[in-house]
């Protein structure tokens, strides 16, 4: 493997490990005086050139441009999520991009297939379940946290579901990438405070959401607002999490659970589009 394609792959897997949506462009056939070789590589993501190089000046400008309109209409809703989507686009230097030097070069442009919508959800008790049960059928990448083994074990395997066994949960958080759906339906208020303080302290949420009562509701964000978070940061709390509809039966509070979910992303898919 040659030196370029081994940092290639480093990149692209500290990117995806990240969760950033990034596209991959590739030289596959230059003709007459192009200046980079075939095979040469470039990542691009939202904030521009990330690494490598298809040429530079207008042809990468060009590429640069291309590749983040991709992006754009990932993160708008565009192009589904778990598609890998992939186009080829052929450029005259001279008609297209005004490059005195002629030729032409054809490049390969393919966006990452991970899905740009994470939740996390920490606990996995009946409600936990019965949530991912419905949540690992919609174009997702769900990350489920809990310190039980034995209850872990339950959920069944899914492509897009992680299951992780930590012993303390809320140091978890900072391994999340940013804008993940945060889901606490641990086992009460003691071991969901930790893990709401964390997100907090990150402050790069999309989505915060803790199961229970009202009265819980107000003894977590009095206790919050009380240790010196902002009334705002404070206020992006749903608690109680989900939409008011159903009954209490696990099933029912994870269909209000996911339309709720599926109302705030669309929210974050429009204001972006």
């Amino acid at each position: 493997m040659s030196c370029s394609m081994r940092e290639y792959l480093q990149q692209a897997s500290a990117l995806a490990e990240r969760g950033t949506v990034f596209v991959t462009v590739t030289l596959v056939e230059p003709e007459g005086h192009v200046p980079q070789d075939i095979g040469a590589k470039a990542i691009i993501t939202a904030s521009g050139l990330a690494w490598g190089t298809v040429g530079g000046g207008r042809l990468e400008a060009r590429a640069i441009t291309h590749g983040q309109a991709m992006i754009a209409r990932q993160v708008a809703g565009a192009i589904p999520a778990a598609a890998v989507q992939s186009e080829i686009v052929r450029y005259e230097l001279l008609r297209d991009l005004n490059m005195v030097c002629g030729g032409a070069a054809t490049l390969f442009y393919e966006i990452s297939a991970l899905p740009n919508w994470n939740i996390a959800l920490f606990g996995a008790g009946h409600v936990a379940q019965a949530t991912l049960s419905l949540l690992c059928t919609f174009e997702c990448s769900l990350t489920c946290i809990d310190p039980r083994d034995e209850w872990l074990a339950k959920i069944a395997s899914q492509p897009n579901v992680c299951k992780v066994l930590v012993a303390e949960p809320a140091e978890f958080v900072s391994k999340l990438p940013a804008g993940t759906f945060y889901l606490c339906m641990s086992q009460g208020h003691a071991t969901d405070l930790p893990i709401v303080r964390e997100i907090l302290r990150r402050g790069d949420a999309a989505f915060i959401g803790v199961i229970g009562s009202e009265p819980k509701s107000r003894t977590l964000r009095s206790t919050l607002l009380k240790e010196g978070f902002a009334e705002s940061m404070v206020a992006r709390i749903h608690c109680p999490i989900g939409l008011p509809i159903g009954s209490n039966s696990p099933p029912e509070i994870a269909v209000s659970i996911a339309a709720q979910l599926l109302q705030e992303r669309d929210v974050i898919r429009k204001s972006v589009v």
